[in-house]
């Protein structure tokens, strides 16, 4: 057994014992999209550091703790405030949360984050369906010794981002009050926002949205065999494309602004899952 698993056994069976059920979707809320575990039927909330091995959250607008409960009938488990290279984890410290909500029984993810739009035709408040990702900085999470227990040590991503579940997000936004995208985001470890040249160049290697998180989340799951479906709202446009300066505000002022809305077009998601 790898000291890996040893510890996600840990962590999965102190938060089981405390949940009180089995979550059949696992939810991971991006910047500002906390208000979707406020969604949650009869919630139980555990801390993230009440958990055992679990990783901390110190990014700001993360609450930092796993909400279980119902969402649209079924039996979720929300991850309010997820974690970050740039919070000084190593990748292979961030496959930890998608490994433990294997053992919890999860049985298909949902992965939400505030993107930046690259692709000119994206606006603020917009939401992108993932359909692929670029990552060329940073190590892979499963690096080093493979935990077997989870996934076999050479792994297929070509459907990562899983087709039915994105069919589902599709069909749903023809009811979405919201204008939704299909596209490829694009992976930067930040935390600095990107310079106008990268953003340039993103565009010009097929990125749509970039971000500073969900890849890692995304390249575990698929070792772990987890259907996954990614979201990313759309909080800003990126560098260079609007005359002045980025910042975390407008990410939050943008997540506030839409949050009701995205918050729908989850649920509905989620009933039809």
């Amino acid at each position: 057994m790898t000291d890996s698993y040893s510890k996600c056994q840990e962590s999965a069976k102190y938060i089981l014992e405390r949940a009180g059920m089995v979550p059949e979707i696992g939810i991971i809320l991006g910047s500002s999209l906390g208000p979707l575990a406020q969604e949650v039927e009869n919630p139980k909330e555990i801390p993230y550091t009440d958990i055992p091995h679990f990783l901390r959250s110190t990014a700001p607008g993360h609450a930092g703790k796993l909400v279980f409960g119902k969402i649209a009938g079924k039996n979720v488990v929300c991850m309010s405030g997820r974690f970050h290279s740039y919070e000084g984890y190593d990748f292979t410290q961030l496959a930890m949360p998608i490994r433990v909500m294997k053992l919890l029984g999860v049985q298909k993810m949902i992965v939400t984050n505030a993107a930046g739009g690259v692709n000119m035709d994206y606006r603020p408040g917009d939401v992108m369906i993932i359909n692929d990702h670029i990552m060329f900085s940073g190590f892979s999470p499963m690096r080093g010794e493979n935990a077997t227990e989870f996934g076999p040590r050479f792994f297929d991503t070509t459907t990562m981002y899983t087709p039915a579940l994105r069919e589902i997000a599709k069909a749903c936004a023809k009811d979405c009050k919201l204008n939704v995208h299909e596209g490829v985001y694009f992976f930067m470890q930040g935390p600095q926002f990107e310079t106008p040249a990268e953003i340039r160049a993103i565009r010009t290697l097929g990125g749509d949205a970039v971000g500073m998180s969900t890849v890692t989340e995304a390249l575990t799951a698929a070792h772990c065999g987890m259907p996954l479906l990614g979201l990313s709202l759309i909080t800003n446009m990126a560098a260079g494309i609007l005359a002045q300066p980025l910042s975390g505000e407008e990410v939050d002022e943008t997540g506030a602004r839409v949050s009701r809305e995205f918050s729908a077009y989850v649920k509905d998601i989620i009933s039809k899952m």
